[in-house]
């Protein structure tokens, strides 16, 4: 007992130092510089050099191990995802999620059948494109990704994902398509009440409004609309007007900032939504 006592005093030990550190990068010139970072590899789209498992995923390096982190946490039975391009970002869920029923399996000395895994994610786009899907459908993880193709807004599109989220208890969302301020409130009203308490809301690209607009000349967001005016506009509903969850409990997030005081480079500054009890 002591000996298991000295261990996890060690870990709480290291857990301190991580938050101090992390606390002291608030304001300093690493944060600034972080900043000067994301407005320089914007343009000549460094997020585009990334795979994950094979597919391209368009994502920060960062960001990637944010998700990781928080599936880990979370430990999620759906991930719903809007937004698929390549197809990486459903990969990536779908490898965690995998590693969760492996994880979980040996820790109960149980047999794994991969496939025969109840563990899923649901990618949403208006445009998945043929070579895209046939890549995914290739994928070795590909039993456990479902696609819908279609406006993630439109509302047979939105019922749809309601029907298939209420056979899950686990709930993580990832909101990643069109980054209009009108869009992405739109997905937040469909989307954020099928996270489930403690789970999390990621939504992407809030780094727009902290940009220059010129680099985005071809793109119909820009500063003011964008994902993260969008996340103004639903936090300060749910604070004035009210919302329900899809479990009936009242809806609460609150803008995870240790994640990105972390991070520091990250596309989704205040975008970590964090389903919280008040």
């Amino acid at each position: 007992m002591a000996k298991n006592n000295k261990f996890n005093d060690a870990i709480k030990k290291f857990d301190e130092e991580c938050k101090n550190r992390i606390a002291g990068y608030i304001g300093s010139a690493m944060d600034q510089a972080a900043l000067v970072f994301m407005k320089e590899s914007t343009a000549p789209k460094y997020s585009y050099n990334f795979s994950w498992l094979g597919r391209p995923i368009i994502q920060y390096p960062q960001d990637m191990v944010a998700i990781q982190e928080l599936i880990w946490q979370v430990k999620p039975d759906l991930i719903i995802e809007t937004g698929i391009a390549h197809g990486g970002s459903l990969i990536l869920s779908a490898s965690m999620l995998a590693l969760l029923d492996y994880c979980e399996a040996v820790e109960a000395h149980a047999t794994l059948d991969p496939k025969a895994a109840r563990r899923r994610v649901l990618g949403i786009d208006i445009d998945i494109r043929a070579h895209n899907r046939a890549a995914i459908e290739a994928h070795p993880l590909s039993h456990r990704i479902d696609m819908i193709q279609g406006s993630s807004v439109a509302p047979e599109i939105v019922e749809q994902v309601r029907d298939i989220a209420k056979n899950y208890k686990r709930i993580l969302v990832c909101l990643d398509s069109n980054h209009t301020h009108d869009h992405v409130l739109a997905e937040l009203e469909a989307y954020a009440p099928l996270t489930s308490m403690d789970s999390y809301c990621v939504v992407f690209d809030t780094i727009i409004e902290d940009l220059p607009d010129d680099l985005f000349p071809d793109r119909p967001w820009s500063k003011g609309n964008n994902p993260k005016t969008a996340v103004w506009e639903y936090l300060r509903r749910l604070k004035d007007e009210g919302r329900s969850a899809a479990d009936g409990a009242p809806l609460h997030f609150e803008v995870d900032k240790t994640i990105e005081n972390k991070l520091l480079i990250s596309v989704a500054l205040e975008g970590y939504l964090k389903r919280i009890q008040i």
